[in-house]
This record gives C-alpha cells, sequence and structure tokens, in this order.
C-alpha cells in the first residue's frame, strides 16, 4: 500500500490542472450521440424511412468506414454515424491524459520533486488511471441519459455509454504501459495511438473482409457489444480482460525502472557532433524524423484500405436520399464514388492535421524543456529556430497527405482498372487538404508566439474543427459556425470543379496566424512558464 501513497491528493491536483480541458472532452463527447440520435428522429421518421437506409449501408465501403449497422432502428443508426467517431475520441482523451500524468510530468522534472515528498513509486500511475477512469463514466452516464432523453430504448443506451466507457478505460491502460516504455511523453503518446489507429484498421478490413480481423481491435469489441439490437454484454468480458493486463504491466514495469528512464534501449550518440548535425535544421529532422516516420506508415496504410474500399460505393442501388445528400455535402456532387473519396480524404486530411500540431507544439515543449534556451545561446537566432521546426510541421504535413493519395489513388484505379486516369484525381483529393492543415498549424504559432500557455489549446481548435465539418450539417447548425472550420472551405475533390480562391485565403489565414506568433516569439522572454 505504501507505493500508493498519496494517490489522493495527486488525483485532486491533476483534477484541478484538467479542469477546463476535461469538462470541454466530457461536454462534447456526451452531447454528440445525443444530437445525432435527435436528427435523426427528424431525417427518418417512419420505419419505411429506416429501412431504406438500412439497405444502404450494408454497402461494404461504408462499413469498411463506420462499421456494420446491426438493426434497422434510430438507435442502431446513430451507432453506426457516431460509433467509431465517439470511441476514437474517447480514446485519444484517455491515452493524452494518462501520458500527460505520468511520463510527461516525468520528463519536466516535475514528478521527481513530487516524489522526494510523501508519494508512493506507483502513485502518479494510479491517480493518472483514476482520472482517466472518471472521466470516462462522467462520459458514459452523461451520454447514456441524453439519448435516453431522446426517447431511445434505455438498454440500448447504457450499452453504447458502456463501449465508450470501456474503449476510453482500455486505451488509458494501454497508455500505462506505453508511458514506461520510453523518456519522451510524446513518444508514449505516438506508440499508444500508433495502437490505436491499427485498432481501426484491423476493424474497417475485418468488417468487410476476414471477420476475425475485427475481434483482434477494441473498435471492433465496441461496435460487436452491438447498442440497440440485442446488445452483447458478455463481450464487455474482452475489455476487462485486456485492461487488467495492460494495467498490470504498466504497474510492473514502473518498478522495474530508473525515475526519468524507459525500458527501451536507447542508443549513445558519439561524442562529437557530426557535421550534418551542426544546424539548427539538422537538429530538427532528428527530433522529427521518429514521429513523422511514424505517421508516414500509417497515412500509407490508411490511404490504401480507404482507397481500395472506395471501389464498392459504386455497387450501391436505389440510395436514400437523404444519405445522398450527407455524402454530398462532404464530398462534391459528381456522383456517391466521387463523394465518398473526397468524405475519406477530408477525414484523412483531419487525421495529418493531428501530427501538424503535433510538430508546431514541438516548439513549445523544446522551449519548456530548457533545450530552446541553449540553443538560442549560440549564434542561432529565435526566426530560424522556430523556421526548423516548422519546416516539418508544414511540409511533413504534404508528405504525408502526398503517401495517403499515392497508396489510394493506386488502389482505388487498380480496384477499377484505370490506374492512369484515377491516380491524380486521388492525389489531388489528398493534397487539396493541406491549407487546412497550415490553418491549424499558424494557430499553433500564434499560441505559441503570443499566448504561450495556451499553447495546447491548438489541439482544441482541431477537434472543434473537425466536429463542425462532419456534424455541424447532421445538428443543423447555420452555415457560418461550419465554415468556422478551416476543411469546410476545402474544395470537395475529386467530385467538384477546383476552387483556387478558398484555397488562397486559407493560405493567406495561416500565413497571418504563423506572422503573429512569429512576431510575439521575437519580443517574448524565452523561456516563459
Amino acid at each position: 500500500m505504501k507505493s500508493v501513497t498519496g494517490t489522493r491528493a495527486l488525483v485532486r491536483l491533476a483534477l484541478r490542472l484538467d479542469r477546463v480541458r476535461l469538462t470541454v472532452w466530457i461536454v462534447g463527447l456526451a452531447v454528440m450521440p445525443m444530437g445525432t440520435a435527435a436528427n435523426y428522429v427528424k431525417l427518418y421518421p417512419t420505419q419505411a424511412d429506416l429501412d431504406a437506409v438500412s439497405g444502404v449501408l450494408a454497402n461494404p465501403s461504408l462499413v469498411a468506414l463506420s462499421g456494420p449497422l446491426f438493426a434497422k432502428s434510430i438507435g442502431a443508426l446513430t451507432t453506426w454515424k457516431i460509433g467509431a467517431t465517439e470511441f476514437i475520441l474517447v480514446a485519444l482523451m484517455s491515452l493524452l491524459t494518462v501520458v500527460r500524468h505520468t511520463r510527461t510530468e516525468e520528463e519536466t522534472g516535475r514528478l521527481e520533486l513530487i516524489g522526494a515528498t510523501v508519494v508512493g513509486r506507483r502513485a502518479p500511475l494510479t491517480a493518472a488511471l483514476i482520472v482517466a477512469g472518471i472521466a470516462n463514466l462522467a462520459i458514459a452516464a452523461l451520454a447514456a441519459l441524453g439519448l435516453m432523453a431522446t426517447g431511445l430504448p434505455v438498454a440500448g443506451s447504457v450499452a453504447f455509454g458502456l463501449a465508450t466507457a470501456l474503449v476510453g478505460i482500455l486505451f488509458a491502460a494501454v497508455a500505462a504501459t506505453t508511458a514506461q516504455l520510453t523518456r519522451s511523453g510524446r513518444a508514449a503518446s505516438g506508440i499508444a495511438s500508433a495502437v490505436l489507429a491499427g485498432a481501426y484498421l484491423l476493424r474497417a478490413v475485418g468488417d468487410t473482409g476476414p471477420t476475425w480481423l475485427t475481434w483482434l481491435s477494441p473498435l471492433g469489441w465496441a461496435l460487436h457489444l452491438r447498442p440497440y439490437a440485442d446488445e452483447r454484454w458478455s463481450v464487455a468480458g474482452l475489455f476487462v480482460g485486456f485492461m487488467v493486463l495492460f494495467a498490470a504491466a504498466g504497474y510492473a514495469l514502473v518498478a522495474r525502472r530508473d525515475m526519468g528512464a524507459g525500458l527501451l534501449p536507447e542508443r549513445l550518440g558519439p561524442a562529437e557532433a557530426a557535421p550534418s548535425l551542426r544546424s539548427p535544421l539538422a537538429l530538427a529532422w532528428r527530433l522529427h524524423r521518429g514521429l513523422l516516420l511514424g505517421w508516414l506508415v500509417a497515412l500509407l496504410l490508411t490511404g490504401a484500405v480507404m482507397g481500395g474500399a472506395a471501389a464498392g460505393v459504386a455497387d450501391l442501388k436505389s440510395p436514400n436520399q437523404q444519405l445522398t445528400d450527407i455524402l454530398t455535402r462532404m464530398g462534391g456532387s459528381a456522383g456517391l464514388t466521387d463523394a465518398f473519396l473526397a468524405a475519406i480524404f477530408g477525414i484523412i486530411g483531419m487525421t495529418a492535421a493531428a501530427y501538424t500540431i503535433q510538430a508546431t507544439l514541438r516548439l513549445r515543449q523544446e522551449e519548456t524543456g530548457g533545450h530552446a534556451e541553449v540553443l538560442l545561446a549560440t549564434p542561432v537566432g529565435r526566426l530560424g529556430w522556430a523556421a526548423s521546426h516548422l519546416v516539418f510541421a508544414l511540409l511533413g504535413t504534404a508528405l504525408l497527405l502526398a503517401a495517403a493519395g499515392v497508396t489510394g489513388g493506386l488502389a482505388y484505379g487498380a480496384q477499377v482498372h484505370d490506374i492512369g486516369g484515377q491516380f491524380g484525381r486521388v492525389l489531388g483529393a489528398a493534397l487539396v487538404q493541406l491549407p487546412a492543415t497550415w490553418v491549424l498549424a499558424g494557430l499553433g504559432v500564434a499560441l505559441i508566439g503570443l499566448a504561450p500557455r495556451l499553447g495546447t489549446v491548438a489541439w482544441a481548435g482541431l477537434i472543434v474543427s473537425a466536429l463542425l465539418f462532419e456534424l455541424g450539417a447532421l445538428f443543423g447548425l447555420s452555415q457560418w459556425v461550419v465554415d468556422l472550420s478551416p476543411f469546410a472551405h476545402v474544395p470537395k475533390l475529386p467530385g467538384s470543379a477546383f476552387a483556387a480562391t478558398p484555397v488562397v485565403w486559407l493560405i493567406v489565414v495561416a500565413v497571418a496566424l504563423g506572422a503573429a506568433g512569429l512576431v510575439g516569439l521575437r519580443r517574448r522572454d524565452i523561456p516563459t512558464a
């Protein structure tokens, strides 16, 4: 018991530090299912409407995107539409929370100071898991109550809330393990996020192909708990078993390593830097290359899987008009396949924007870690230092989108036996997302330069942008509200004609935000706590 001494105090501290961040996560994730269900009640008022759309959603391409539809009901349709998004977001919230209060605190040295008091070795990890658990249970309870308030069955609503909480707590346990493996909080989050990305791809492939792959994915388990469709409560046992496994691994590993160290072996560098490392850009490459290469592999696979799945959209028979409206709103009006491709690459663009923000916020991490101060004591200027990192945020994102476009174009072209005709169209659909990601990079630079303590708000910008773009129309929000998302202004290629004006304006906004941030960075003190 001594190893968890001080847990209560650390829980209170973590809740105080995250009171705004977690409140936003909880409210947003609790409202999304309720809003989706309420709007589907209006869109599909009769059983005939539900029967029509249910037949369309059995298409393999749509199953790969969001999973199978298990019943012809508003509840099942709500789970199909919002379930995968809800589970991914709650997993991200959980893994980031656990890493932030364990490995990141250790990396900055604050955990060592706390450990010098009457605090047990396992108390920080225990506190982080408790905080993540509280947030997940709050989301589950509020989401279930909200779904019941729309008139949906109690059992299905509880099952949806339970699935959400189980996914979140499982990925909190995954993060408890990855936080012990490396010295960097960013790397720990990256490994846990890679597990999440792999879970999504396994589910997408398994739901349309070898079904056993679905049962290797926690996201597949959550959907196959089957809210509103003869709930399979026994699936929860899979979550509990793996939660215990990963949490136990985290507790075992935290006692087997030194404070500040990770279990993965680190290669010692040479005593003197090579000539190729004697510039800010070369140093930035060493810092960013692991993250960039990991994202590159993930986007290559995602583009190939989703590009291959797009060919099946052409087999849709008598599509429901509301579904057609939703797809064309997301992806243009030149046919469902083009609309599907545009929607898919819109999602890939928002996914790549997560790398953009990670790479941009590396500036702030270097500052708070004390590394920037050392570097700037040399002849390196502030703008040169900032530019060395922003090169990888901006051009690295371009590389990721191009990679997804290349594999997506090859996969889709091979499926329709027209690689030459489709490759360029699909690649263009990927690259046109780039200016919107740069707006978020500009937001991150502006926050770092003008309000450095609020730098992580850039993540909120991405989440809000994604929710407005994906769900704004479904929720019936005014167009000017949806237009607050930079992704709402991206031309819907390949289904619509390319329009240069919105692209130019997105670049102008990105440049303006970035310039304001760089001016602020030149003028303020470094470091700023």
